[in-house]
């Protein structure tokens, strides 16, 4: 017996199938990504350290009091002093009476347990401030490099306006609760990127779970670098008034995170919410390098050239941060001078590279010639202008 369907129902059938054809294409198309985690702390942010994106903030402009998250500036100011050939490593730091008074055993504070008077290495200071957050490797550090804590916080805030820290006013290198002495978690990425890609060498301390000086063994502060391997720093801090605060870093399949915490409930609190963070960012989205310095992205007309064509290419990499799977949606429009004329040399402007998601601006940068044209004979040039004049 044969089954007939009718016309009707076949229509139907192949109209559904159809219909679900375009709307699987289109979930395809569509990379869905979840509302960022709310996080149980004052305020905190979470950026790409390569590209500079933001992916979550909150409160990312408030000032804080950062409590020994300072000492991230104060490490950064030393990195800086042994860059310019004005300190070294191994140059000798006294603890002044002041800085074991106020930062020492008996101050009561995080300490690098430094004795009264004693000389002590640069880099071990460094390690002090860094891995055992202490208030008196940070205070020997700044009288020694700039005569006094108070002429150091000068260099502080000059530093931070030379780095973009807009909102932020330093006022000690400890990070002690002082009226004035407040940033925020937008500044301290931006300083968090500063210490990664300005000093590697010395941003390899903040990895390390333990050092020991004086007879005595501390472990970093940091409690991420115990409980993930990503995690490679960078600070921790508290006080009453700050709260639990934690600056963190981590790389995974060539992504760099930086997020920041601040004012967090609890030590276990601050490494939890910090952990939300890296996780939602590694989960979701990806840095993607979109093209490389050299690369040859079209060629244009040359007049009065000789060649006529010049190739047009970007100096520096183009690099963004864009959802997982979202590649194929990225578009790319360059925008050419409608007039290049020789001679052309190589490196120059000869127009722009935009660079969008959707309706988002990823990158933009110049479009330059690949390499030098000349100007061509006398005939070649005049033939040049002739057509030119009919072609405009």
């Amino acid at each position: 017996m044969r089954l007939i369907i009718p016309r009707a129902v076949i229509f139907f059938v192949t109209t559904l199938l159809i219909a679900a054809l375009h709307v699987n294409a289109a979930m395809a198309a569509q990379v869905i990504i979840p509302a960022p985690p709310q996080l149980s702390a004052s305020a905190y942010l979470l950026i790409d350290a390569d590209t500079g994106r933001v992916i979550v903030e909150h409160n990312a402009d408030i000032p804080l009091p950062p409590a020994s998250l300072t000492k991230m500036m104060t490490s950064y100011i030393v990195s800086e002093e042994i860059a310019a050939g004005r300190l070294k490593d191994t140059d000798l730091v006294r603890v002044s009476d002041e800085a074991w008074r106020r930062g020492g055993t008996k101050s009561g504070s995080s300490t690098m347990f430094l004795n009264v008077r004693s000389e002590v290495p640069v880099i071990d200071m460094l390690r002090g401030v860094i891995i055992q957050s202490g208030n008196d490797a940070s205070i020997a550090l700044a009288e020694h490099i700039a005569g006094s804590e108070q002429a150091f916080a000068d260099v502080m805030n000059q530093q931070a306006q030379l780095l973009g820290m807009s909102n932020s006013h330093f006022v000690n290198a400890t990070g002690w609760p002082a009226e004035g002495h407040t940033t925020t978690v937008r500044d301290l990425s931006t300083l968090a990127r500063a210490l990664i890609q300005d000093h590697p060498e010395h941003y390899e301390l903040y990895s390390e779970r333990y050092f020991k000086h004086n007879g005595i063994n501390q472990p970093n502060r940091n409690k991420l670098l115990f409980t993930d391997k990503s995690v490679d720093g960078i600070k921790t801090g508290h006080t009453e008034a700050a709260g639990f605060c934690l600056v963190a870093s981590a790389v995974r399949n060539d992504m760099r995170l930086i997020s920041v915490v601040m004012g967090a409930r609890s030590e276990s609190s601050r490494a939890i919410e910090s952990q939300k963070l890296l996780a939602y960012g590694f989960r979701y989205y990806q840095t993607h390098t979109l093209y490389q310095s050299g690369d040859v992205l079209g060629e244009g007309r040359v007049w009065g050239g000789e060649p006529q064509r010049v190739e047009f290419t970007i100096s520096d990499d183009i690099l963004a941060t864009i959802p997982q799977g979202a590649q194929k949606q990225v578009k790319a429009e360059t925008i050419v001078d409608s007039a290049i004329e020789a001679p052309v040399s190589k490196g120059q402007v000869l127009g722009k590279l935009l660079i969008s998601l959707e309706d988002e601006t990823l990158a933009e940068t110049d479009l330059v010639a690949a390499s030098d044209i000349p100007q061509a004979g006398f005939f070649a040039r005049t033939w040049d202008a002739v057509v030119r004049m009919f072609e405009e």
